[in-house]
């Protein structure tokens, strides 16, 4: 008897919700949820959110949620809530501009603002996780079109209530950078790749790990899977995932997957079929698979996919 092989299966072609990227997403209370995110650079971005116990079927939770800087915002469960943290507002014309505003969330639909002076500067695409009973925000850019390398961030602060939050570290050893992923696996925190869009294009795909957040190891500089902005990661079955992004010089997608035990030796996952290349989508885990909703796939698009493998899957 064959083992089945792992692959990914389109739920839905088109959720109810208007094509987008650079959501808030999470998994929360059995459900997905998706909040926010960029439909173009000249409008303010939404600031609906819906949420769905299967992937295929929908409901609107809000139209209207109270945050309103929602392109690229920072967002995690922590301590039976929703959190909504940072996020840049409107495009290049009438108006922009990124927050350290911190909302959080106990059903989607009512939001309370837990501070908008959290300590850290306003920022959007940092890293976020909760490791040791605690939030954690990890570097980060200030300006999204219009910043230099000083908005580029790495600094790591943490709190234990979303209200007063800590510097754990002014300048961790990993460059400045945002468009990266943090993540908890092994009793550790981890950062994968990123760096930095505008006004100089830079690329990373370097793994680094720490077990209090103050010191860094770098697990490896240069991981297997091409040096790469706006992906997404998460840890599923014990292992660190990376799926997707973007590139330049040339400018391009991504629509690999590829997974890591210890973050150093990567393999590649070969599926039979797949979610067409993107990036900025959004990425979850529960009912014990892999979840990819919506991203810039040229165009953007409100696909949901899941991925799950057989039980006894090694890796």
């Amino acid at each position: 008897m064959t083992t089945p092989r792992p692959d990914w299966t389109c739920i839905t072609p088109a959720a109810p919700w208007q094509p987008r990227d650079s959501s808030g997403e999470v998994a929360f209370r059995d459900r997905l949820w998706i909040m926010g995110g960029w439909f173009d650079s000249f409008s303010a971005p939404p600031r609906d959110v819906w949420s769905s116990p299967d992937g295929a079927s929908w409901t609107c939770v809000t139209a209207d949620a109270p945050w309103k800087y929602s392109d690229l915002p920072m967002t995690a469960v922590f301590r039976d809530r929703m959190w909504f943290l940072g996020g840049w507002y409107n495009g290049r014309l009438a108006g922009h501009g990124s927050t350290s505003e911190v909302w959080s969330s106990a059903d989607g639909a009512h939001w309370q603002l837990a501070t908008a002076a959290p300590g850290w500067t306003p920022r959007i695409s940092a890293g976020a996780a909760v490791f040791r009973d605690r939030l954690w925000i990890l570097g980060g850019t200030e300006n999204y079109y219009f910043g230099d390398v000083s908005s580029l961030k790495n600094d790591v602060w943490s709190s234990a209530d979303g209200c007063t939050w800590t510097q754990e570290c002014a300048a961790a050893p990993w460059s400045p950078r945002a468009y990266h992923q943090a993540v908890v696996h092994d009793g550790s925190l981890w950062v994968l790749g990123g760096g930095s869009y505008v006004p100089d294009y830079e690329a990373r795909n370097d793994v680094w790990r720490s077990s209090d957040g103050a010191h860094w190891e770098c697990v490896t500089d240069a991981a297997p899977w091409s040096p790469r902005i706006w992906f997404s990661a998460v840890v599923y079955r014990d292992h660190l995932w990376v799926l997707g992004g973007w590139s330049n010089h040339p400018s391009q997608n991504w629509g690999d997957v590829w997974y890591s035990r210890d973050g150093r030796e990567w393999k590649e996952l070969h599926t039979s079929q797949c979610w067409k290349e993107r990036h900025e989508h959004s990425t979850y885990v529960l009912h014990d698979r892999i979840w990819v909703a919506g991203g810039h796939a040229q165009p953007l698009n409100s696909e949901v996919w899941a991925l799950h493998l057989p039980e006894d899957w090694k890796g």
